[in-house]
């Protein structure tokens, strides 16, 4: 996958692929989320789509499930020591599918590239302005 990334004004940064942008900002006069809390926000979105995707196979319906993720970030460093996903399902919901849940979102495939982490290879090209 190819992506673009360009710079629109001001602190945006926006990344094209495909049909879509994403773009992001900074503060204190920010129009969009930051890069980083797009990567956060990718790892429970991630999750859900494994728990949608189970609920979908099996005809659960997804009303009132919903994803609470908590960042617990080190006080000294800033750096990103522990992300809980608690997946909150509404009363009824059948007690037997609450592991296989779990085990849906742990599918998530931002999940494993975390624990799997890939190489990085930054470099610069001159280019002539198009």
């Amino acid at each position: 996958m190819e992506m673009l990334i360009d710079f629109p004004g001001g602190s945006r940064v926006d990344a094209h692929f495909g049909p879509f942008t994403v773009a992001t900002d900074q503060p204190p006069s920010a129009s969009a989320p930051t890069p980083f809390a797009v990567f956060l926000s990718s790892i429970g979105t991630c999750a859900g789509i494994y728990v949608l995707g189970f609920c979908r196979q099996r005809g659960l319906p997804t009303d009132g499930i919903r994803i609470i993720q908590r960042i617990h970030s080190n006080p000294f460093s800033g750096m990103v020591e522990k992300i809980d996903l608690e997946i909150q399902v509404p009363p009824g919901f059948p007690t037997k599918y609450h592991d296989a849940l779990i085990k849906s979102a742990q599918l998530c495939a931002v999940k494993k590239h975390l624990e799997t982490p890939p190489q990085f290879d930054i470099t610069t090209k001159e280019v002539a302005a198009a």
